[in-house]
């Protein structure tokens, strides 16, 4: 019995070979224990449901393989779980295209983005990708709010906004038909230190003859409207208010502006708000100063269009406002000064679809401010999605105008968006682990600023379909202890056994390993498996391709005999600790070929005739010879060198053998020819052939060939010796003669040359010695004058 089991485990070792080389499988490193837990693993891993697949001392978690393995490992393709995700697209309106014909459109009829409504059904580790158009809707209606400080610094500002309404409304007529306009107000929070809280201050905040209206947070002025006209009207009635501090209040007025809707009139379609201001902004924890500690509760405070708990919540923090403008699909526009550029353009940075623009210390220039913001945001999609559930993630790429394409957060968005341009956005999501709980996720994906959105429900592939028809208390699983699903006993609590057939108090009895022991050793499972519920289970090593197998884990297919550092040298397979050769090849490592080509040399022999040919190798009979083909011999004189005397002996009737040349070389058939063009050349012959080029003791060339042709010696060999021409005296001596004369006169002109030099130096040298002479002009001292002069001894000089 024990022999037939071997047998079968080393079989199944054998066809399983090819599994067991490839490199670091991850789905057998994963040890899964069931197909639900496979799939899971990879997108590659399948399932073996077959009942009868596995093979003694394999685990369940054999079953987890790649698909491809699984086949070369006779696993049936009916019987591979491999289940892949899908794409079902359930609501596609397509986007709105406006001709000629099409008429004035209610915003809800016009669609921008498509499809609507996608479900993906997701595997672990496979991305399922779908496309998501965008066309910019020409005609598409817009609701401006313009929030506006009305500190004192901004008086003259108000002025110039008072006839916005109107002249706005005329301006926007050439972007769309259908405008809404509406108005508000801030100043600062009704407490100490933002404003100072004395009964008259509270009254009038400004100092001198200034008119002012009482401080306020902030004032919802005029629900967004139609009629530009009522915009001028109710703006002209506004007056200016005062504060302490320099920054104001107006994050407060935002986060009102954006979570109440209702009371702002805002309609699904482009939402946009103008903030003008010429000040900096109060942000979370400003409030303390004024014992304002409570967070901002992001929600909708207003009572008769006022703002009546400032002084109550704490200023918003930019990421809240972040929050709440993209739930509510506004773009936000500031209209600052020059002072405060910088500080804005850093706000625009951590604002998603917001613009920021120079505001003249006048407010002369909103109108085209806001049209110039208004063109840049709307030019510019960016997507962005719902949280996402633990385990899935989102890739994004664009395919914009022209062709462009972008990757990564680039992905996300397309720029220079004119009205009626389409582009596209390939979407992929990946799940990398089911859900905790076994329910659909939804998640949202939408262009920031606009209100549609696509719905995305994520449903995840958590198990094979097999496990659904799994039999409950299966005879199979010893005694009913567990249920059959998708080829395996899935144990119930307290069974274990690939058939649950022991308890989990019964594991380590030593009734139970005596069956683990071979032979009645003392090695359990050959100290290379676990004994579970008296079976075999093979340990797993680093390397997934090397695998234990056999009754008692005796087999291995890593311990075979190795040829050149591989494994049965690359030509055989490891089957308990065997190899089993390829076709042509033998010997323990499957090391030696039965091939005999290699030997062949190249005149069609084995081995030159000169040795046997072993393991694909020419062993050499005679020492002297050596080579792959036993071709080389060192210490031979070359086929020329051989067959000189005997060619030209017979040829020429001269050399050292011309006396003995009937006795010595009549080995081979002679053939003369004219010349040298006539001998066989190499390229036209199908057998060996070597040219010689040999010199008589006259040095005298003369040249042959040397062949064998079907058993036949053949020498070829030119009829006339090539002897060199003796010299000629004449020319010799007159050269000799004509060199020794050139040289003589050479030498002589170099002597005349350095003469003349010498020469030429010696007279400049003389001339220039000729010109520093100077001659003495003192008197001869032989020369005596003439002329004799006597002094009057007596002569006083008086």
């Amino acid at each position: 019995m024990d022999l037939r089991l071997l047998l079968i485990a080393t079989l199944s070792a054998a066809l399983s070979s090819s599994w067991a080389q490839q490199e670091g499988s991850i789905c057998i490193k994963a040890n899964a224990q069931s197909c639900g837990e496979c799939i899971q693993v990879s997108e590659t891993c399948g399932w073996c449901s077959d009942e009868k697949f596995l093979t003694v001392g394999q685990p369940k978690s054999a079953r987890c393989d790649d698909v491809e393995s699984l086949r070369k490992r006779k696993c049936d393709e009916k019987n591979i779980e491999n289940p892949r995700g899908n794409i079902d697209i359930n609501t596609n309106k397509p986007v709105t295209i406006r001709n000629s014909n099409t008429g004035k459109l209610k915003p809800e009829q016009i669609t921008q983005i498509q499809p609507q409504k996608v479900t993906l059904t997701l595997r672990s580790g496979e991305a399922q990708t779908f496309d998501l158009k965008f066309r910019r809707a020409e005609d598409y209606p817009i609701d401006l709010y313009y929030l506006m400080d009305l500190s004192f610094s901004m008086k003259d500002d108000l002025e110039n906004v008072k006839n916005l309404g109107t002249d706005l409304m005329r301006e926007m007529q050439a972007i769309t038909s259908d405008f809404r306009i509406g108005f508000g107000s801030f100043v600062e929070k009704t407490v100490m230190p933002y404003i100072s809280t004395t009964p008259a201050r509270l009254i009038n905040p400004c100092t001198g003859n200034q008119n002012c209206t009482s401080p306020f947070s902030y004032k919802n002025v005029l629900k967004l409207t139609n009629k530009g006209d009522e915009f001028n009207r109710l703006v002209s009635q506004q007056q200016i208010s005062g504060n302490l501090d320099s920054p104001e209040g107006g994050f407060d007025a935002i986060m009102q502006v954006a979570v109440c809707e209702e009371q702002i009139g805002w309609r699904n379609v482009t939402r946009l708000l103008v903030f003008s201001t010429d000040a900096g902004f109060h942000f979370a924890g400003d409030g303390k100063l004024g014992g304002i500690v409570l967070p901002n509760d992001g929600k909708c405070h207003l009572e008769n269009n006022m703002y009546t708990m400032s002084h109550y919540y704490d200023y918003p923090s930019i990421a809240h406002l972040v929050q709440k403008l993209s739930d509510h699909n506004i773009q936000t526009i500031f209209a600052v000064t020059e002072e405060f550029q910088p500080v804005y353009k850093e706000l625009k940075n951590l604002i998603p679809k917001s613009a920021v623009g120079t505001l003249s210390s006048n407010s002369s220039n909103v109108i085209k401010l806001i049209i110039d913001a208004y063109n840049s945001l709307s030019s510019e999609v960016i997507l962005e999605n719902g949280r996402l559930p633990e385990g899935v993630s989102i890739t994004y790429k664009s395919i914009c105008k022209n062709g462009v394409e972008g990757t990564g957060e680039n992905g996300r968005k397309c720029s220079n968006i004119s009205l009626g341009d389409e582009v596209t956005f390939k979407i992929s999501v990946e799940a990398q682990k089911c859900p905790s709980h076994d329910k659909p996720e939804v998640i949202t994906i939408k262009p920031l600023g606009f209100t549609e959105e696509v719905e995305v429900v994520l449903k995840f592939i958590c198990d094979c379909e097999c496990a659904a028809f799994g039999e409950k208390n299966s005879k199979d699983c010893t005694n009913g202890h567990g249920t059959l699903e998708c080829g395996a006993c899935k144990c119930n609590e307290g069974r274990i056994g690939g058939q649950c057939e022991c308890s989990k108090d019964e594991v380590r009895t030593e009734d139970l390993d005596a069956n683990c022991r071979k032979d009645n050793g003392t090695d359990i499972c050959s100290n290379n498996g676990d004994c579970v519920c008296g079976t075999c289970e093979c340990k797993k090593r680093e390397n997934p391709a090397e695998v234990y197998s056999g009754q008692y884990c005796e087999c291995d297919n890593f311990n075979c005999d190795r040829s050149n550092n591989k494994l049965c040298g690359g030509h055989g397979q490891c089957v308990c600790r065997k190899c089993v050769c390829d076709a042509n090849y033998t010997g323990s490592a499957c090391d030696c070929s039965m091939d005999s080509s290699t030997c062949l040399a190249k005149n069609g022999q084995i081995c030159n005739g000169r040795g046997i040919c072993d393991c694909g190798i020419c062993k050499c009979t005679n020492p002297k010879f050596q080579g792959p083909t036993c071709e080389i011999c060192p210490t031979c004189p070359g086929v020329c060198t051989e067959h000189k005397d005997c060619v030209q002996c017979r040829a020429f009737k001269e050399g050292e053998k011309k006396d003995t040349c009937e006795q010595d070389c009549s080995y081979f058939d002679l053939i003369k020819v004219n010349d040298r063009d006539k001998l066989p050349q190499p390229t036209d012959q199908s057998f060996p052939l070597t040219h010689c080029k040999e010199r008589d003791a006259n040095d005298c060339w003369f040249y042959y060939t040397y062949a064998i042709r079907n058993g036949t010696k053949e020498v070829y060999v030119v009829e006339s010796l090539e002897c060199p021409a003796g010299p000629d005296i004449i020319p010799i001596v007159a050269g000799v003669v004509a060199g020794i004369v050139l040289i003589g006169l050479a030498l002589l002109l170099i002597w005349k040359l350095l003469m003349i030099i010498h020469d030429r130096r010696e007279f400049a040298k003389f001339e220039k010695e000729k010109m520093n002479a100077k001659w003495d002009a003192s008197e001869n001292p032989i020369y005596k004058s003439a002329v004799t002069t006597v002094i009057n001894p007596k002569y006083e000089g008086k």
